[in-house]
């Protein structure tokens, strides 16, 4: 009768992960790889522009020529270089990266912390000689040494004539906090890159909107745009400079909920956005949507005007507005900014009259007068729940680089056979420990002739 004594599946699973799969996360050429990838992508996530529309990308890398020879818009769209930092690749590098931290921390660091908090006994002579600092006095003993090693805050411990003193174990523990606050920014990083979206706007001045025009989000992104408040855009102008360049644009925002009611107003600029319950308005275009203007005593018209193409040459903005209702006569009228200065154009394309607002011209019979040009706010909208993790991470990360500093020192003692032998170590600090051990051997030895001169007197 034969017995096989076959392996449980679990048994085999545990085996390859602690002998074959552990080992090989926590191995620091896989780490230093994965960052340098990180990396890379990371600045290419910088260089590249993020969430554009696929014809700025077919405008901007064209396939001839390609750029670098094979960067082009079809590569950009297929990689996920327009959204790298919520691809499925760059997330995997993430948590790859994260569980090789991991695996680092419990396989390196909580044994190094373990073995530094336990205390061993020299018990022998010899075992003083594998130290790098140790010295031997034939007229000193451990009671003249405890005052030595407490005036310098060192940690004691002693069982009979052997003694171990040790201080600095948080130097121990900061390997292990810089790791926790790296996984801490992995999982910030990853986090926003699932939640998070990114939105844009065009609203004129005096409109309500809510976040609509999603440009780039992650999977779970639609459930952090708003649903149950919207903002105002109160007004929008510019500031311009003496030479009639822009210095500033402002959007005097307010929001407000189902039912209208103001909750926040705040007036943003560019590097001076709106927060408000986790999403983040920034100033970052502008445009003109229309022109309110007057025929003789009528009413206020309105009417929308669009951004014309010209080939890279600057922004101008016109709309036809007619002056007869039959609409068989009109004229063009063509802006190029806020200040209020418009040119119109006949339908023969020739200049009739430049006017400002609030000024009148007379075209085609009648007085056209302008009474606003009303601009538009370009909004950067955003979302992104990860950046306080990422935030607590990065402070968690500065103390532990702070504790990693601190140097941990050993010191051992043995009094045998009329001798104390000495010694310690540091990993850290060299210098700096040998110079404290220098200064305790000096104390030991002046205190032990202070003790002899004092028995020969008596």
């Amino acid at each position: 009768m034969t017995v096989t004594n076959s392996e449980s599946p679990f048994n085999k699973i545990n085996k390859f992960f602690r002998g074959e799969l552990l080992p090989l996360l926590a191995d620091l050429r896989l780490a230093i790889l994965l960052l340098l990838a990180i990396a890379l992508f990371s600045i290419s996530g910088t260089v590249i522009e993020q969430g554009q529309s696929v014809a700025f990308y077919q405008s901007n890398y064209p396939e001839h020529p390609a750029l670098f020879g094979f960067l082009t818009w079809k590569v950009i769209l297929i990689i996920g270089l327009d959204h790298v930092y919520r691809t499925w690749w760059f997330l995997s590098l993430l948590i790859l990266f994260g569980s090789s931290l991991t695996a680092c921390t419990f396989t390196r660091q909580f044994p190094a912390l373990k073995a530094a908090r336990n205390w061993k006994f020299y018990q022998q002579p010899r075992q003083f000689e594998k130290l790098a600092l140790s010295a031997e006095l034939e007229t000193s003993s451990l009671n003249s040494l405890l005052p030595e090693l407490q005036k310098r805050s060192y940690l004691i411990f002693q069982e009979g004539n052997s003694l171990y003193a040790r201080k600095g174990i948080a130097g121990r523990i900061g390997p292990i906090i810089v790791h926790a606050s790296m996984l801490i920014i992995l999982a910030g990083s990853i986090w926003g890159g699932i939640t998070g979206f990114v939105a844009q706007e065009m609203i004129p001045s005096g409109q309500t909107f809510q976040v609509r025009n999603i440009v780039d989000a992650g999977p779970l992104g639609a459930a952090q745009v708003p649903r149950n408040w919207g903002v105002k855009v109160n007004r929008f102008w510019i500031d311009y400079t003496p030479e009639g360049g822009i210095d500033q644009f402002y959007s005097d925002l307010s929001v407000v909920d189902k039912q209208g009611k103001e909750v926040d107003r705040q007036t943003i600029y560019v590097n001076k956005p709106l927060r408000y319950q986790g999403v983040t308005f920034y100033q970052t275009d502008w445009g003109i949507s229309a022109v309110k203007f007057q025929f003789n005593n009528s009413p206020v018209f309105q009417l929308p005007m669009a951004q014309l193409d010209t080939n890279g040459k600057g922004r101008i903005w016109g709309t036809w507005i007619p002056t007869k209702p039959d609409l068989s006569e009109g004229v063009s009228l063509i802006t190029k900014d806020l200040q209020g200065t418009l040119l119109i154009y006949d339908v023969t394309g020739k200049l009739v009259s430049t006017v400002r607002t609030g000024m009148t011209a007379e075209v085609n019979g009648v007085k056209l007068k302008i009474l606003e040009v009303i601009g538009s706010t370009g909004l950067q909208i955003k979302a992104d729940p990860g950046i306080p993790i990422v935030y607590a991470g990065f402070g968690l990360l500065m103390l532990g680089v702070i504790m990693s500093y601190i140097s941990h020192s050993q010191i051992w003692a043995l009094e045998t056979d009329g001798k104390l032998y000495f010694g310690g170590r540091t990993n850290r600090a060299q210098v700096a420990f040998e110079r404290e051990i220098i200064e305790v051997l000096q104390q030991l030895k002046t205190s032990s002739s202070q003790t002899n001169t004092a028995e020969s007197l008596v």
